[in-house]
């Protein structure tokens, strides 16, 4: 299942979309999603095109895609499936942004310390779709390695 938000696509039929191919009622993503049903209706039929931060992460969450594929569905902005997030797992600083050579389609360590960049979960083997947070959304293990306290 493509889940990336498709060109022009409106945020109505991308949630109608991803919710079908899921097999979910939207009752069922309502509930998964912690939204009212009528406001699950409202997004379905077009009356709502904006999502506030609670609703884009319930939503994400209940769909299984990353955030920010409904973010840019809602800004109308297309995602490339050549854009890839990297990071160092030893150089990055948690809430920080990547630094740019690192996200070059070249690049595959990192220039400051050599070690291999990481662009999915060590656990999981999901994408990395943001590094806003320090934690995989998938399932939850850490993207930088904690340190052993002696």
């Amino acid at each position: 299942m493509d889940n990336t938000p498709q060109p022009q696509e409106s945020l109505a039929e991308y949630v109608k979309r991803i919710r079908t191919s899921l097999s979910l009622s939207q009752n069922d993503l309502a509930m998964k999603a912690g939204i009212h049903l009528q406001s699950l209706g409202k997004i379905e039929r077009g009356m709502t095109t904006k999502l506030n931060s609670k609703s884009q992460r319930g939503l994400a969450h209940a769909l299984q895609v990353p955030s920010e594929y409904l973010d840019a569905v809602v800004r109308g902005v297309s995602i490339g499936a050549t854009d890839v997030l990297k990071f160092c797992p030893h150089c990055w600083i948690p809430g920080t942004t990547p630094e740019e050579i690192w996200l070059s389609p070249r690049s595959k360590f990192c220039f400051l310390c050599g070690t291999a960049l990481r662009n999915k979960c060590a656990k999981c083997n999901e994408p990395i779709t943001s590094l806003k947070f320090r934690f995989c959304p998938y399932c939850g293990f850490p993207y930088k390695p904690t340190k052993d306290f002696v």
